[in-house]
Order: C-alpha cells, then sequence, then structure tokens
C-alpha cells in the first residue's frame, strides 16, 4: 500500500465520499465495487483494475462482449465514415463498442452503433456529473438510454490532460480487442492500442493512404504486429472463437450480391478514378480530368447528392465508401 494511499485512508475526504453517495441515489445512477458480482469481468483482469467504477445507464452491459474503437478527434472525411459504418455493422452483429465519447472517431464510432440499434459505452477522463467536451451532452444522453456511461473518476473531478490516458486503459480492458480507425504517429489512440496488447487483448488497425499523416499511427500498429482489417468480417472472424452467439449479419453494402446499382455515367466514373482515394482540391480534379471547372464543380455535387463523395472545409473532396464499392462492381 502506498504512503498517499495509507494518509488517505487515515483522514479521509468524508464530503467527496457523501458527494459519490449523493450521485448514486440519483435516477439510473450505480456504484460498483472491485467486489461486487456486476463488475466486468474482462475488467477485473487488468493489471491495475479501477476498485470502484461510476456507472450512468445499464450496468449490465459492461459485461456484454467488447470492441473498443479508437481513433483522431480531427479524423478525415472518409475515417469519421469508415468509423461509423464499422461500428454500426460490428453492433448489429451483437458486439458493444466501447469508446471514448472525444469528438472524432469516438464520436462517430458511437453514433454509428446507436444507428444499429445496438449497445454502447462511453468511458470517460471526467465525472458522470459532467460532460467533456460539452459539444458531446446529447449524446452522452443518448448513450446512456441505449447503453452505458462509465467512469472510475468521482462526480466533480473536472478534464485534466492526466485523466484520459488513464482512463484508456479501461477502455480497452472492458473489451475483447481495440480497433483504430485513424491515428497520427504520435497519438493517445496508440496508448489504447499499447495497453490492449499488454493486457493480453487483440490489436486491429485499418490502412490508409501513405500520404494521410493520420494513417501512419495505424501503419506503424501494424508492423508491430497488429491484425490489419479491411472489413469488419475480418474482426467478427477474428473474434468469432470467443463469441460463438454472434449474429452473423452481411457486410453493409453487400447484402445480395445479386443486386447490382446502375452504372454510373462514364464522365462520372472518369471523374471518380481520377480522385482515387486521397483528400483532393477541385483545382487537381480539373487538371486530372480535363474537364473544365463548371463541369466538375456541377459533377461533385451530384456526386455528393448521390453518396459518392463527401465535401470537406477547404474545397476538399473524398470519395466515400459508396464510391468504392461502385468501382469494385465496374472492375470486376
Amino acid at each position: 500500500m502506498s504512503d498517499s494511499l495509507k494518509q488517505y485512508l487515515q483522514a479521509p475526504d468524508w464530503e467527496a465520499v457523501e458527494t459519490s453517495l449523493d450521485w448514486a441515489n440519483g435516477p439510473n445512477n450505480h456504484l460498483i465495487t472491485l467486489q461486487d458480482p456486476e463488475y466486468p469481468a474482462q475488467l477485473r483482469e487488468v493489471p491495475d483494475p479501477p476498485p470502484l467504477l461510476f456507472v450512468h445507464g445499464d450496468p449490465e452491459v459492461l459485461s456484454t462482449p467488447q470492441l473498443a474503437m479508437v481513433g483522431s478527434r480531427n479524423p478525415t472525411t472518409p475515417g469519421r465514415e469508415t468509423a461509423r459504418e464499422f461500428a454500426h455493422h460490428l453492433a448489429a452483429s451483437g458486439i458493444t463498442i466501447t469508446s471514448g465519447l472525444a469528438i472524432g472517431i469516438d464520436s462517430a464510432c458511437h453514433t454509428g452503433a446507436l444507428e444499429a440499434d445496438g449497445l454502447t459505452i462511453a468511458v470517460t477522463g471526467t465525472g458522470l456529473d459532467r460532460v467533456y467536451p460539452a459539444s458531446q451532452h446529447a449524446l452522452a444522453h443518448t448513450i446512456a438510454q441505449q447503453g452505458a456511461l462509465v467512469s472510475e473518476l468521482p462526480p466533480g473531478t473536472q478534464a485534466r490532460p492526466g485523466n484520459f490516458p488513464r482512463r484508456n486503459r479501461i477502455i480497452s480492458g472492458l473489451s475483447l480487442g481495440t480497433l483504430v480507425v485513424e491515428a497520427a504517429e504520435k497519438s493517445g489512440s496508440l496508448i489504447t492500442a499499447r495497453l490492449a496488447s499488454e493486457q493480453g487483448r487483440e490489436v486491429f488497425a485499418i490502412p490508409g493512404s501513405i500520404h494521410n499523416p493520420l494513417a501512419r499511427g495505424c501503419h506503424k500498429l501494424i508492423r508491430q504486429g497488429a491484425k490489419l482489417v479491411e472489413t469488419s468480417r475480418d474482426i467478427l472472424e477474428e473474434l468469432g472463437p470467443l463469441l460463438p452467439d454472434l449474429a452473423r449479419q452481411p457486410e453493409r453494402g453487400h447484402s445480395n450480391s445479386n443486386q447490382t446499382e446502375p452504372a454510373l455515367d462514364p464522365d462520372y466514373q472518369l471523374l471518380l478514378d481520377c480522385m482515387g482515394f486521397d483528400p483532393i482540391q477541385a483545382d487537381t480534379l480539373i487538371e486530372r480530368s480535363g474537364l473544365t471547372a463548371e463541369e466538375v464543380s456541377s459533377m461533385l455535387i451530384l456526386l455528393e447528392l448521390e453518396g459518392h463523395v463527401s465535401s470537406a472545409p477547404g474545397g476538399i473532396y473524398c470519395r466515400t465508401g459508396n464510391s468504392a464499392h461502385k468501382t469494385s462492381q465496374s472492375a470486376s
């Protein structure tokens, strides 16, 4: 027992204790100790499990099979879409999606799971009497209704930099594996992946363009032994032996191989081919395609309306998963 812990036990902060007990009496609030039967078995196995969990929502969700999904707070548009689609399919297949309620990839993962009417857990770096960042308040409320918010930090705890690496061990510890969607070389997501590996859990990473700085963290993980995944089916197959009762649902966009979408007009397909799979400026598209600025502008609007292209600030355009599927059909 550390000296600081001995000192605290000799002179507890009774005011903080009362605050926590008052919080626990609130609607849908729960305190779970390490000795409690409701304490999640996966988390109990890690080297330093939290002695106390504060839960807002359904505590039983903590014992469901989970996959941690993490990534950049400032993802690319395709990265955000990939996170949402992976989470949607995995949640629909029976896996609870666990993440950290941050903006960016975390938010997309929680949203994808909720859209599939699946379960999702948000592990926070603050007390559960507040939401950080404040812009996530509506999402946090929905998660509590369709899953749970979890923290080891007592009510009143504000956001501090040191809280978030600490909470990452809970995100990975609750889960059978961790999937990194997009991450720079120096990213908090890599901390979660490292903790998952140290806890004996699976680590997955989605590769990206060599020109995308947010793919470099994933590529680093893959070089270190993380499993490269291209579809959510890759994860289901890897975790399958651990999850015999998972629903085996088809990949989104591939539910019926006999159904094909109408082919794009050749000029539109040419524009998509010129885009490649990296974010691109409209001026570069004009140069590559040989089309006029007016033609490219009009075509991009239609492609965006049909879901083949998404736009980002600064006049940047990106292909979506829908357009990638279209390309694979035309190439087959």
